[in-house]
């Protein structure tokens, strides 16, 4: 089992409630585990800004899926939430974002790891820091790497 690390966000309807179903449709996998979460933040709209602003947290997961595999399972989950993608950094039911997988630096055209803004956001690197400050740290440092 390796662990992954989570951005859960939500800004239509009842942000609470929807990351605590899409925690539970995590938990309800047979392959994923979750091992710790942070205290939920609001933040403003990041991106596009006239919009509600975003109740944020962080998950860490235990998991014996692959990193696509766990992606396609995110996915999953906002899909059947209703999530619906008309525009970017818009307005969502839910939105879960792979942060980091263990220590793995990936960069595919589905996946980019860790993710490749999570350094920039403080409604993600806060809540992350609450929960794994080392991965925090390490999501910087990749970020900040000569290229």
């Amino acid at each position: 089992m390796e662990n992954a690390w989570l951005a859960l966000g939500a800004n239509l309807g009842d942000p609470e409630a929807q990351l605590e179903e899409a925690i539970g449709h995590l938990q309800a996998h047979p392959q994923i585990n979750v091992t710790k979460r942070s205290k939920i933040i609001i933040s403003p709209p990041w991106g596009k800004k006239d919009q509600n602003d975003f109740h944020n947290m962080v998950i860490e997961v235990e998991t014996d899926l692959k990193p696509i595999a766990l992606l396609l399972e995110c996915l999953a989950i906002e899909d059947k939430m209703g999530r619906e993608r008309f525009e970017v950094w818009g307005p969502r039911v839910i939105d879960i974002d792979m942060i980091a997988f263990y220590r793995y630096e990936i960069k595919t055209t589905r996946l980019t790891l860790p993710h490749p803004y999570a350094h920039s956001r403080d409604f993600v690197l806060d809540p992350l820091r609450e929960i794994a400050p080392e991965v925090a740290d390490w999501v910087v440092e990749v970020a900040n790497k000569p290229r």
